[in-house]
């Protein structure tokens, strides 16, 4: 049976050379989706063997959402298709749990490599990934601690993406004074009280590009 697969890109031309070259491959493309959220509603109904996930998306970005596919499907491994080599990336990518980390400047058959490893249940990274960095957080020593929740997280791309405590409370479906108390939870713990603070943290750890 061909391995079914779930992609998530906000860019629809990359999802269409995606598809093309998967299919081409023998994979079956079982859902799209062009944002994190949406990939985690997508794979919900879908329930395919891998998700692909672009690392940075609009509204819940790819490890936020490999996060919660995982939670929500244990059986569905995670990749994250990315441009960013950084160690601080990859030690995110690691913590939430994603079974590969494929780099968009290697050649596409990297990625095919990718899903069928972690389809059979290994782990993959991309040539261009250090293996330093997974020694490092094999050991525990390098991964830095996330000190929001996972909803605090979502409240914090929302707010770092310019949206309003109204349409934060509107996307996460919940009220107004829930919304602008989780923001104001965020903004204590990382004890930063202004919008510009919260976008350059969010950028500093891979939420949202620059």
């Amino acid at each position: 049976m061909a391995i079914q697969v779930l992609l998530a890109d906000d860019h629809v031309i990359v999802r269409q050379g995606l598809k093309g070259l998967l299919e081409r491959e023998g994979f079956k493309v079982c859902g799209e989706a062009t944002d994190g959220r949406e990939a985690v509603r997508v794979a919900e109904v879908s329930h395919p063997d891998v998700a692909v996930l672009d690392l940075s998306m609009p509204g819940l970005n790819g490890i936020d959402a490999a996060r919660e596919i995982m939670s929500l499907l244990p059986q569905t491994k995670t990749i994250l298709l990315t441009m960013y080599s950084e160690d601080s990336y990859i030690l995110q990518a690691l913590s939430a749990g994603a079974n590969g980390y494929v780099l968009k400047t290697q050649a596409w058959a990297d990625l095919v490599q990718a899903i069928r490893e972690v389809a059979r249940g290994s782990f993959y990274l991309s040539p261009g990934v250090s293996r330093a960095v997974v020694d490092a957080y094999r050991a525990r020593t390098s991964v830095p601690p996330d000190p929001l929740s996972p909803r605090e997280r979502q409240i914090l791309q929302l707010v770092a993406e310019g949206k309003t405590t109204k349409q934060i409370a509107e996307i996460l479906g919940v009220s107004v004074k829930t919304a602008e108390s989780h923001r104001s939870r965020l903004m204590a713990k990382l004890d930063i009280h202004e919008i510009a603070g919260l976008v350059r943290y969010a950028i500093r750890r891979g939420m949202i590009q620059p």
